[in-house]
């Protein structure tokens, strides 16, 4: 392709040149000349213009002759003799890195895009656009008639060139005739060996000539070309190809780690294929429901100190000179973002599935191998709850996770060969908080749940992603729970994931779980909070809906039904409602899955009886007066409605259909109070009239055991976002949160502290600021006495001890902050000595932003740069943000540019850091403004974490002005790729928290003074 440019030449005869010659000619002329100087002006004219015809139909007739000669050749090097394809990735289109080039004799090529260029455009040279005949018939989704069957694919990735060369033979079905193969490449330099027809034992048949083959940037293709269609049967393409392993974290990539013990920097290569990255390591049709069969072959150093990991056990392996080619076993079919192959010298710890032949071995660097040993305890009795839950035997013989030193995600499902963050997998009791702790658990969980739903039965198109992740981010509370019973994981389910979807699907730049997407930025885009919580809350109401034991048998009935298949949503509930259930199970989740959003309930008293009714519950209230996108059920639910009354504690049920206007409950008697969605097990909002708030917190005062602790969250969560909304008068919910005086469990306290760091973003630059301080702190001051910095062994205490320290920290409680700072000031003294892990993120963070110094932040940054314990370099990063100097947060933006200080996986969670910092905001939002087109250039605008960046800098944001900066900079670049849904929600939260102030901040205010005033009386300020 070729990197074109808008330049104008400026013509020799253009009206000014013209009107000199005129001139000059009129000077030496006489006037009784001029006819035969105008007529032998236009004699010249004519000359020139039958020349440059002639030359015109001299080059036509020499590009006609070589495409005739290029086709009864039938080679792709006969045009690539005359014509050269520089392929150009759209990603790196602003990047000033050398881009590789596609031509047929594999000479490795680059072309240097000039970093000053504001917009390239991309596109099929003028001899391809002639030659080819099926470039109409291109797009973002490969043709239907073809599929492949197998990949044999042989690689060699050389780790000392930061390279890899590499063959594949696809074996395709061509299942109606069709003139060209198109496979999914993306910075690869690929030439077309041959195509061969099969016979039907599959033996070469026949060779087929190409006409053309040609790389075409805009769909990823690399496209073969035929003058005839193929005919319906079975065919081998063969292709070679090369590529870079540097300057990427996903595709086939090279990654690092410091050895200590040689004190020099070990390298290896990895893979990381999901969504749509596959394609950057070979040529494939890298689309999910196409699934093929993978025998690998892949190179290593000969000798011992390297080996090779992948899918499937080695077969064999053969030595090469300086390589050794290691082959593994033929996989089952699969799709080609599950594919995976690593190359290193990691060390191993090996262990067997409970009551199985299951290998699982866990692969780390050798300095961190003993950091393993939980990571393989939980892996292989989650992976023996799974069998049994599912009633699906695992079908591959060997289970492998592996901890990988860059890496862009938390995680990634190969099948097989699991890929971690080192952070995700790695865990040290002397060096791992109980949050790294759950973290590590649930993570491996959540990518073990994908072994079965997602591996096995793989969705048909990324439309129905939900499907793989909302189940896995579901079933691994299942998972951790049947290994820790005691970490309370059905509640903090109700915390970690609905709670934060709830507030992002009720704003207007939400999408629904189930839409069309087509182009790898949508795609990529599509792996976000919605698809994830969403679906998993949306898994959960189901099972409540249908009850635990037909949802576990649907389930297996769908695992069974589409065994090594892919699948839709339909699929999934058809197999539900194979359960003979006495309701339409799918006309009730059509209503859930193919619209955004959610509904509030709200419920009206009337003597024994309640009267409910529905609306779409928005964050904003001005979002009531825009016109929504349509929606075929017009923003209405069917809605599982649960309650339980004071009456009783036993759940009763209702089903309330989106065709109904409103549905009553009666109750045989009068109830003090009523509580619908027990347990928040519905994906939906209630809001009571204000009499039946005051009820429902007067019997929490009472007595907290009447309501479980998923319920005591969702009626703080639940109270807080309606309040937010204007949708509840403020001192409802600020009345219902008094009860936190007397609260002593995590889950609650989750919810509580976060509505507590909300309120305080809110207010921190208003005059009610100070009130609010009294207020929090009087909130905080009996649970923070109770659980004080000494650490016990209860996970969930160790839980509620780091999220109130933190929280009273950060309202300024006096006792905290001064025993934050002594422990810090010890430890800096002694770093040897370290505090708990439980602890040491409000020590580190509180201690250093109390000390404030530049002496301070550069002893931590310096144990930050030697510290080789991943989680403790998170808890070090997070420390250094803290300090309330500007130019010191200043440098640390800079530094953290320089991947050699910060690894670039962890690039936007230092910036999110910094930004958290009342005083680094606007630094960071300044830097991003300013250095958008490098970070662009770095990360790829389809890297959505840098497109999550922007919410993540702004949500605290609540002016007009910076409302206006937001979408000037979004004028000023409005090329967004997977980070379009991101700017779109960022927008809506700022305008969301304009209009907070506006509804909210006199009555807050109002309800503040007076609690102040109130608490004075009884001295019990700290």
């Amino acid at each position: 392709m070729y990197a074109t440019k808008n330049v104008r030449p400026r013509s020799s005869l253009s009206t000014d040149d013209n009107h000199r010659i005129k001139d000059t000619v009129r000077t030496k002329k006489a006037p009784s000349n001029t006819l035969l100087t105008l007529v032998a002006f236009c004699v010249f004219l004519l000359v020139l213009c039958a020349f440059l015809l002639g030359a015109l139909v001299y080059v036509g007739k020499n590009i006609a002759d070589e495409h005739q000669r290029q086709q009864a050749n039938g080679t792709q090097a006969a045009i690539n003799a005359g014509i050269r394809t520089i392929y150009i990735d759209r990603d790196q289109l602003l990047s000033t890195k050398p881009i590789l080039s596609t031509s047929a004799d594999n000479n490795a090529q680059t072309t240097q895009v000039p970093a000053t260029a504001t917009r390239i455009m991309v596109t099929v040279s003028p001899a391809i656009k002639a030659a080819s005949k099926v470039l109409k018939n291109l797009g973002y989704r490969l043709p239907k008639e073809i599929k492949p069957s197998k990949y044999t694919l042989h690689l060699r990735p050389d780790l000392s060139q930061k390279s890899f060369t590499g063959n594949i033979s696809i074996n395709i079905q061509v299942l109606e005739p069709i003139s060209f193969i198109p496979v999914h490449i993306k910075q690869l330099n690929v030439s077309t060996e041959n195509v061969e027809r099969l016979n039907d034992s599959g033996a070469p048949l026949q060779t087929m000539k190409p006409a053309l083959s040609f790389a075409y940037p805009e769909y990823e293709y690399w496209v073969t070309e035929f003058e005839q269609p193929l005919e319906v049967g079975n065919y081998t393409l063969h292709l070679n190809f090369n590529g870079s392993l540097a300057d990427r974290i996903t595709g086939l990539y090279q990654s690092s780690y410091l050895d200590k013990l040689s004190n020099s920097t070990r390298w290896i290569a990895t893979t990381k294929f999901e969504p749509t990255f596959a394609r950057l390591a070979f040529p494939c049709f890298d689309e999910p429901h196409l699934k093929a069969a993978f025998t690998l072959t892949i190179a290593r150093p000969t000798g011992n100190e390297y080996h090779v990991l992948s899918n499937m056990p080695v077969q064999s392996e053969v030595v090469d000179g300086d390589v050794t080619e290691v082959t593994f076993q033929e996989t089952p079919p699969m799709s080609t973002y599950l594919a995976a192959f690593i190359v290193s010298d990691f060390a191993k710890k090996e262990g067997t599935v409970e009551n199985t032949s299951i290998v699982m071995n866990v692969y780390a660097q050798p300095a961190q191998i003993e950091k393993t040993e939980y990571a393989l305890d939980v892996g292989t009795k989650v992976t023996a709850h799974y069998i049994n839950y599912f009633s699906v035997s695992y079908p591959l013989p060997k289970l492998d996770l592996a901890a990988i030193p860059d890496f862009v995600s938390g995680a990634m499902e190969n099948w097989g060969l699991v890929t971690f963050r080192e952070t995700a997998l790695l865990y040290d009791a002397t060096s791992s908080s109980s949050v790294n702790k759950q973290r590590v658990a649930t993570v491996i969980a959540h990518e073990l749940a994908h072994q079965w739903f997602g591996n096995l039965v793989t969705m048909k198109w990324w439309n129905d992603l939900w499907l793989n992740e909302g189940f896995a981010s579901y079933i691994e509370y299942k998972g951790v729970k049947a290994v820790h019973e005691d970490w309370d994981m059905d509640s903090q389910f109700v915390t970690d994931e609905l709670h934060p979807v709830l507030k992002i699907d009720a704003t207007l730049a939400s999408h629904p779980i189930v839409k069309s997407i087509e182009s790898p930025a949508e795609i990529t885009e599509y792996f976000d909070t919605i698809t994830y919580s969403k679906g998993a809350s949306l898994v959960r109401m189901l099972e409540n809906l249908v009850g635990e034991d037909k949802f576990k048998s649907g389930t297996t009935r769908y695992l069974t039904n589409h065994y090594f298949g892919s699948a839709t949503t339909d699929d999934y509930l058809t197999a539900i409602e194979e359960e003979e259930l006495d309701f339409d199970v799918k006309l009730i989740m059509q209503t859930w899955t193919e619209q955004m959003g959610l509904p509030v309930i709200e419920v009206e008293k009337n003597g024994n009886s309640y009267r409910l009714t529905q609306k779409r519950f928005l964050a904003n209230k001005d979002d009531y007066d825009i016109e929504p996108e349509q929606s075929s059920f017009n923003y209405r639910w069917s809605i599982p409605v649960t309650y339980t009354t004071s009456a009783s504690a036993e759940v009763q049920r209702s089903l309330f259909s989106h065709n109904d206007n409103e549905i009553t409950i009666t109750l045989s008697s009068d109830v003090s109070w009523i509580k619908l969605n027990k347990d928040q097990v519905g994906y939906y909002r209630v809001n009571y009239a204000s009499e039946q708030w005051t009820a429902l917190t007067a019997a929490l005062k009472e007595s907290r055991a009447q309501f479980s602790n998923a319920d005591r969250a969702h009626l703080l969560n639940d109270a807080n976002a309606l309040a937010d909304a204007g949708q509840l008068e403020y001192k409802y919910a600020l009345d219902l949160s008094t009860y936190l005086e007397a609260e002593r469990d995590y889950v609650p306290w989750s919810v509580g502290t976060a509505a507590l760091a909300t309120l305080r973003n809110r207010v921190y630059y208003t005059s009610i600021y100070k009130d609010f301080v009294t207020y929090a702190r009087n909130l905080l001051t009996p649970i923070v006495e109770e659980v004080t910095f000494t650490v016990g062994e209860d996970h969930l205490h160790n839980r509620l001890r780091i999220k109130v320290l933190s929280s009273a920290c950060s309202v300024g409680h006096e006792s905290s902050l001064q025993q934050a700072t002594t422990l810090f000031n010890a430890w800096l003294a002694e770093p040897n000595t370290r505090p708990s892990p439980d602890i040491r993120d409000v020590i580190y963070y509180y201690g250093l932003q109390q000390v404030n110094t530049e002496a301070a932040w550069d002893k931590v940054w310096e144990l930050y740069l030697l510290e080789t314990d991943v989680q403790e370099k998170v808890k070090l990063m997070d420390a250094l943000s803290a300090v309330r100097i500007p130019w010191l947060l200043q440098r640390y933006i800079n530094y953290a540019w320089d991947d050699s200080k910060i690894r670039s996986q962890d690039y936007f969670t230092c910036l999110g850091y910094i930004s958290a910092n009342p005083v680094g905001q606007s630094l960071v939002w300044d830097y991003v403004r300013e250095n958008w087109p490098q970070l662009v250039e770095r990360f790829g605008i389809n890297e959505r974490t840098l497109g999550r960046l922007i919410p993540t800098i702004t949500s605290r944001f609540a002016t007009q002005t910076k409302l206006e900066e937001m979408e000037q900079f979004f004028a000023k670049y409005p090329e967004a790729g997977a980070g379009t849904a991101a700017r779109a929600q960022a927008l809506e939260t700022v305008k969301a928290n304009i209009k907070w102030l506006e509804l909210n901040q006199a009555q807050v205010g109002e309800w503040l003074a007076a609690y102040v005033a109130e608490s004075s009386k009884t001295n019990t300020i700290q």
